[in-house]
């Protein structure tokens, strides 16, 4: 499932100082010297520079002044997402974690949803574009489908509103999963008795269950369950301790710079669509959103993506043409906001976007 993605770590420098001595005993001062005075028959005092060095403390950062209420009216709220037609049960998640999982379900019974979109690794597969069931690439970026369901709409280009619309696309993409129609998905799950009885199971009320609309609705139950809370959510949440003062620094940055001019809600992202190249100009074969509405006007537009676990999900772009994430911000800021970026300015930004990773589910987070 393609649904979206944007933009290296800063680890703090340690001094190490070495300090070794010979075998030699140091000759006793006699009792008639001073102490440390370079006339005692002690020997001379010893030079500043073989003196050892005073450990140096850690330069102590200021913590910013941060507009809290303008934060949580900015950035508190997930973006205005659909909400699931069906009510979620436990029969109906089992369900839709097997699909998701079931590389049966494509061309040639080698490819999942987890194939591209792999959950012991913050729901990407770190390819610039992912292989499908035959080998060949997209085009786009695989986007993560942690927090996909708190996003606006799904797909860089938003062509499904929803992850239960955009759970069956890519199964009939010919470059995905490759089958031919909605008949084609049905025949293949009637050949995994499994699946069929957790149809049943997830449907009881429905004479024939296995469809093509049940099979979205089970995936998207499943997605919707993939969330993940980080530090920057506990902070919206009023833990004013979860961030440092370091990482507050970057917050204020991202403010001041004018990235939340694009990345707003709780997700920082996900939440609408914006023309990339707004300043400075983009060309690529990739139009976006154009290619939906058939709209001049759409042209290179796309659907911002979230910042949630970004620092997890290189590389970046919708082309996945940018490999770090301080080369994403770089480029981000110079063609949506027409500015350079100082080295300390990026290194704060990346510091402050790793404050929204969070863990992954126990059960998935077993292979990290």
């Amino acid at each position: 499932m393609k649904t979206a993605s944007l933009l290296g770590p800063v680890l703090p420098l340690l001094l190490l100082v070495a300090c070794g001595g010979g075998d030699t005993k140091k000759p006793a001062t006699p009792a008639n010297s001073n102490s440390g005075s370079s006339t005692s028959t002690g020997g001379a005092a010893p030079s500043k520079e073989t003196q050892d060095p005073k450990p140096q403390k850690p330069k102590r950062v200021r913590r910013p002044r941060i507009d809290m209420r303008m934060v949580k009216a900015l950035m508190s709220n997930d973006p205005p997402a659909p909400k699931a037609e069906v009510a979620s049960t436990p029969a109906l998640v089992a369900l839709g974690n097997a699909l998701y999982h079931s590389e049966h379900l494509s061309a040639k019974g080698n490819l999942s949803c987890a194939s591209c979109h792999d959950l012991s690794t913050y729901g990407v597969d770190n390819k610039p574009t992912s292989p499908g069931s035959t080998g060949e690439n997209g085009d786009r970026n695989t986007p993560s489908t942690y927090n996909a369901a708190r996003q606006f709409r799904q797909f860089w280009d938003g062509r499904a509103e929803s992850v239960e619309e955009q759970a069956i696309m890519p199964v009939l993409n010919p470059i995905e999963h490759g089958l031919a129609d909605e008949a084609a998905v049905v025949a293949k799950i009637n050949e995994k008795p499994e699946l069929v009885a957790g149809f049943k199971k997830a449907f009881p009320d429905d004479a024939s269950p296995v469809t093509a609309k049940n099979f979205g609705i089970a995936i998207g139950a499943f997605e919707r369950t993939l969330v993940t809370k980080s530090r920057w959510d506990k902070y919206l949440d009023g833990d004013l301790k979860a961030l440092t003062n370091e990482e507050l620094v970057g917050l204020d940055r991202f403010i001041k710079i004018g990235c939340t001019s694009c990345h707003l809600t709780r997700t920082l992202g996900g939440n609408a669509y914006q023309k990339l190249g707004l300043l400075q100009p983009y060309k690529g074969k990739d139009t976006g959103r154009e290619k939906v509405t058939g709209d001049v006007a759409d042209k290179y537009s796309f659907k911002i993506p979230s910042l949630a676990n970004v620092e997890k999900t290189a590389p970046y772009y919708h082309d996945g043409s940018i490999a770090t994430l301080e080369e994403a911000i770089t480029t981000m800021a110079a063609r949506q906001l027409d500015k350079k970026l100082s080295d300390e300015d990026v290194a704060s930004l990346v510091l402050f976007l790793k404050t929204l990773t969070g863990p992954l589910p126990a059960e998935f987070a077993k292979k990290n």
